[in-house]
């Protein structure tokens, strides 16, 4: 699986051209855009400011201003996108697999744990070990920080749910379950990116989606 930003429409030094009118959405996702690409090549939102962000789309500093207030605001841009971005392919790989409910969940999570190693720099910004927004600074918002992956999250509710009412796990609070499943992946994703050389055995994801999600494959 793999979600990738729109790219950027800008040479990086190059003035941009002004937008015509009603374009100003242009501009803001190219804003977007480049923000997501000093996030790929730096891996550290800190290189994400207002000026480098005006200097890869071609623009002066201020014109970002009546797109996002702030740093912050644009770094919630680039979240909200990549975890859209992550619901809509989890979906897509769910609607893709056969009817039996584990394979969906094992597909979903096998989608979530490969958007963390193709991305690691946007896994870790979305799910806090890069960005830590001061909530007492900037226009980010505890509400904003609240909805966050709540889709996502969803989705594996959804799928687990699938499973119990289909006798296929143990679960008796999906909702709870799923949160205990994302959590193992979730360290599952960061111990590979920051253990490289551990002798991971090959099996480590399935062992911890069956586990953690109790269910039986004893027909599977």
């Amino acid at each position: 699986m793999e979600h990738t930003g729109t790219a950027a429409s800008a040479t990086p030094g190059r003035t941009r051209a002004r937008n015509r009118r009603g374009e100003g959405g242009r501009l803001r996702d190219d804003i977007v855009a480049a923000a997501v690409e000093l996030l790929d090549e730096a891996g550290d939102e800190r290189a994400i400011t207002l000026r480098s962000v005006a200097r890869r789309v071609g623009i002066a500093a201020p014109s970002i201003y009546p797109h996002f207030p702030d740093q912050p605001a644009i770094m919630l841009a680039v979240v909200r996108q990549e975890f859209t971005g992550l619901e809509n392919d989890l979906r897509s790989v769910m609607n893709r697999t056969g009817a039996d409910p584990r394979q969906r969940l094992y597909a979903v999570c096998h989608a979530y744990l490969d958007f963390a190693r193709l991305h690691p720099e946007r896994y870790r910004t979305m799910f806090g070990g890069l960005w830590m927004p001061d909530l007492g600074e900037s226009s980010v918002t505890k509400e904003d920080l609240a909805t966050l992956g709540t889709e996502t999250m969803q989705i594996l509710v959804d799928t687990l749910g699938d499973c119990a009412a289909a006798g296929y796990s143990a679960s008796t609070d999906p909702s709870t379950d799923a949160v205990a499943l994302w959590l193992g992946m979730h360290g599952l994703a960061h111990q590979r990116a920051v253990t490289r050389a551990f002798p991971w055995p090959e099996d480590i994801d399935e062992r911890i989606i069956t586990t953690l999600a109790r269910l039986d494959t004893a027909d599977a």
